[in-house]
């Protein structure tokens, strides 16, 4: 009797457990400009012209120290209509040791102000090399990097590397983290 019923709710088990796996290898095709919205949505495994770097790669580039590392990750805005007299402190940022942060900069488009931000942001990292490479990150599932980086090769990087996983594959491998304060001159 017990056989019976295991072999009708089989199928439905395997199923359950199925489904995020063929839910997580759906593909997203690579656009031809800047994502527009909904930022935290799975991102291509593509970046025509740059380098995609897995865990490994990235941590490899990381530890020989010959790029620079440049986090996205958008500043959180501070919640509208609070009260008087609120005191608000934006989270801290743990980013890869080393790393710059440039926040908003990933945005499908940006201001003036923030592309010359970004411009400054990215000369500073490489020291004004345009060859040397240069590691673009945010968290996992997020349009800013891959805006970001792409942006960087129309500046003419030659060297760009993007790292879909960001900050959430770095510490997903327990490597360290380190408090990161945005770049001065942020919109």
């Amino acid at each position: 009797m017990n056989m019976i019923r295991i072999a009708a709710v089989l199928p439905v088990i395997l199923l359950l457990f199925a489904t995020p796996v063929l839910s997580q290898s759906v593909a997203v095709e690579e656009p031809d400009d800047y994502r527009m919205e909904h930022y935290r949505a799975p991102v291509p495994a593509t970046l025509k012209g740059a380098t995609v770097l897995d865990d490994e790669a990235v941590h490899d580039l990381w530890e020989k120290g010959e790029a620079a590392f440049v986090d996205v990750v958008p500043r959180p805005p501070k919640p509208a209509n609070l009260p008087e007299g609120t005191i608000w402190r934006e989270k801290p940022r743990h980013s890869i040791p080393g790393s710059i942060w440039l926040p908003n900069v990933g945005y499908g488009k940006i201001a003036p102000q923030t592309e010359a931000y970004f411009k400054a942001g990215l000369e500073k990292a490489t020291q004004g090399d345009k060859d040397h490479p240069v590691v673009l990150f945010c968290l996992a599932d997020c349009w800013m990097s891959w805006n970001a980086a792409k942006r960087a090769q129309e500046y003419g990087y030659s060297k760009v590397y993007w790292y879909p996983d960001g900050t959430d594959g770095w510490t997903f491998n327990d490597w360290p983290t380190e408090v990161v304060e945005r770049e001065p001159g942020e919109q």
